[in-house]
């Protein structure tokens, strides 16, 4: 009877494993049609009684604003084109910080929000953390960075029921993604630690602040220039 849990267990793993590298295949060159979290915000307004109605439109890279794709870096994850998944110095730091008490802080890079957002439910459980690494590392060895990026730009939630950077573009400014301004993204970006309570069009002192800083930070990545050497030649051959 072990055995036969055993290889049943086994062969589950099996299944799961090459399904998981299927489907992360098939989203390198198909755009996600939704992801987790859109079911997630779906169902919580169901059961809440007010439902919503979902905004999202994918975009491919080339019409969405070089400024946001710097933004968001600037922002969330400035060593994205170097590490492979983890910022484990980011990590330790919010360990630390976590240690002393106060506000939680987070740690994850643009992958791991992006293996979280696409696959996976909101929680702190231990599953849902093994996931995220095997999802992250999924992503980081078979996607390029630069489709790793486009991926969260469109999937990432910018307001109640607005996921992606054109749906958020034209809810908050009423233009395209395309056509965002410098400053227009540095807002957006700034909102993303708290999309649901923050506004990129009408920001508090914080988020104003938060965005200058972003737009310093841009200038010190680089600018546009950044995105030239996004998918670095030390990634495997696969993945670029």
């Amino acid at each position: 009877m072990l055995r036969l849990i055993l290889r049943r267990f086994t062969k589950a793993l099996l299944w799961f494993a090459g399904g998981s590298v299927l489907l992360v295949l098939i989203f390198r060159v198909v755009p996600p049609p939704g992801t987790a979290l859109m079911v997630e915000r779906k169902v919580e307004s169901w059961f809440d009684g007010e439902p919503i109605d979902l905004q999202r439109t994918w975009q491919p890279w080339d019409s969405i604003s070089d400024d946001l794709k710097v933004a968001v870096i600037a922002g969330e994850d400035q060593k994205f084109s170097e590490h492979w998944g983890f910022d484990f110095g980011a990590i330790q730091a919010a360990f630390a910080h976590n240690e002393r008490g106060g506000t939680i802080r987070g740690a994850s890079t643009l992958s791991q929000q992006v293996s979280k957002n696409l696959f996976l439910w909101s929680g702190r459980s231990w599953l849902r953390k093994g996931l995220e690494a095997w999802f992250t590392g999924l992503i980081e060895v078979l996607w390029p960075k630069q489709r790793i990026l486009e991926v969260y730009l469109n999937s990432v939630e910018w307001d109640d029921g607005v996921f992606g950077a054109e749906a958020a573009a034209r809810h908050h400014f009423g233009i395209g993604a395309r056509s965002l301004s410098r400053q227009q993204a540095s807002l957006l970006a700034a909102v993303l630690p708290n999309p649901r309570v923050w506004s990129a069009s009408h920001p508090t002192n914080y988020v104003a602040r938060r965005a200058g800083w972003i737009r310093q930070q841009m200038s010190q990545l680089g600018g546009d220039s950044y995105l030239v050497g996004l998918n670095d030649s030390r990634r495997a051959p696969w993945a670029q």
